[in-house]
């Protein structure tokens, strides 16, 4: 039985795409909400209900015993659904703050509750953990939970500014046997989707350009002042590059490559002025813009910007030899496989905020990862991909501490 029910219809598809690139041609996927912006910039409604594909067929009847760890200031422990999956069931969740802990428990209608992913991973009923933690500690908790014998799903980044870490927790993965996945929001979003199904089909041929951008503003990630809700302050002063997945995605993402070199070069912004290093990683910049060489290739430009006023973006596009994709595809080929998303069970469209974060991918991030488990196949961002996204961006954050040296960037395939 094939995992996912897809109907397209073309018209409609491009309607919603085509419509809001055509107005807003210098950042397609801006992501705007009525009354402004949400506290975590990105997690928008941006999709009505019935925009969504309404029909689900399960792979299984078995239910996935689930642990959920993390309910901090974007609350991502119950916003991709879990609870809602007709084939998961939330054993026990956790949290290090009890008051944190407590509501995430109430939000997944689960009774069973652990004072840290340390303990929860002890649970034998568990066998899948998704990790929703603060950034810093994603490889050390990821490794916890495959140390464990049990699968992992993990917010991003994948790693946190060591390639260290990331080839460390590379090598668990490998030796596990077990499921990894990175949730990286861009590859579930509407046009990320497309192009992936275009470049899979063949209707780009080979690309030889793609371009990203993470615009984020001043709300969430100050430069040096405390950052909003941040374990440990660990967003303060955060190299931009270190978190590069919703950018890099658009390329990565779509083709399932990697960028093999890059030369990036860093601004300071309003609050690192003159380049005055204050924060706790004595990062300079508030905005670092990395040109890549791809895999196959051909080049990409991935920008990366915290901390600075106007239009708040995850977007990206792409351009090849038989066809292009900004809002909509043009191209030579004129006949294009299924564009739209994986379907998802009713439960999870219906609720409310799950389908439209992120441009609608939460809901459709964590049902891959569940249906991956399933059906004992490769999740979609799996150990390779993310580390592809993710340590090409530590590098470019060191090539900008060096005026752009171009530097080489570890490779990672299964």
């Amino acid at each position: 039985m094939k995992p996912l029910t897809q109907l397209f219809n073309r018209r409609k598809f491009i309607g919603i795409t085509g419509v809001g690139v055509a107005s807003l041609a210098v950042a397609p996927n801006m992501a705007f909400v009525p009354g402004g912006l949400t506290t975590i910039q990105g997690s928008v409604r941006g999709l009505n209900e019935q925009d969504a594909p309404k029909v689900w067929m399960p792979v299984s009847d078995r239910k996935i015993r689930v642990g959920i760890v993390g309910y901090g200031a974007s609350k991502f422990g119950a916003a991709f659904g879990f609870q809602d999956h007709p084939n998961v069931e939330i054993v026990a969740v956790s949290d290090l703050f009890p008051d944190r802990c407590a509501e995430l428990a109430k939000e997944c209608r689960c009774n069973k509750t652990y004072p840290s992913l340390e303990e929860l991973v002890k649970d034998d009923k568990i066998e899948a953990v998704f990790v929703a933690t603060d950034a810093p500690s994603h490889v050390q908790h990821c490794i916890e939970v495959l140390n464990h014998g049990k699968h992992v799903a993990s917010a991003v980044p994948a790693a946190f500014g060591s390639i260290e870490e990331a080839e460390k927790l590379f090598g668990v993965v490998k030796a596990s046997g077990l499921k990894y996945m990175m949730f990286e929001t861009s590859c579930f979003r509407e046009d990320n989707y497309a192009m992936r199904q275009i470049y899979n089909a063949g209707g780009f041929g080979k690309l030889v350009y793609a371009e990203g951008e993470y615009f984020h503003g001043p709300s969430i990630i100050p430069s040096t002042a405390p950052a909003v809700g941040s374990y440990k302050n660990w967003r303060a002063g955060i190299p931009p590059q270190w978190y590069p997945t919703h950018s890099n995605a658009y390329y990565v993402g779509v083709t399932n490559g990697s960028f093999t070199e890059v030369s990036c070069m860093g601004m300071p912004g309003k609050n690192n002025g003159n380049k005055a290093v204050t924060n706790q990683y004595k990062n300079p910049f508030t905005a670092e813009i990395a040109l890549y060489r791809t895999s196959d290739e051909g080049m990409a430009r991935m920008a990366v910007c915290w901390n600075t006023p106007g239009f708040y973006a995850e977007s990206g596009r792409v351009r090849g030899i038989k066809g292009a994709y900004i809002g909509k595809y043009e191209g030579f080929d004129k006949v294009l496989p299924s564009l739209e998303r994986p379907s998802l069970p009713p439960s999870v469209v219906g609720r409310a905020g799950i389908d439209g974060d992120h441009g609608g991918s939460h809901g459709r991030l964590m049902d891959e990862f569940v249906s991956a488990i399933l059906l004992d196949r490769k999740p979609l961002v799996d150990i390779a991909m993310a580390l592809n996204m993710t340590v090409s961006g530590i590098v470019a954050h060191q090539s900008a501490l060096k005026d752009g040296e171009m530097m080489k960037i570890p490779q990672y395939s299964l």
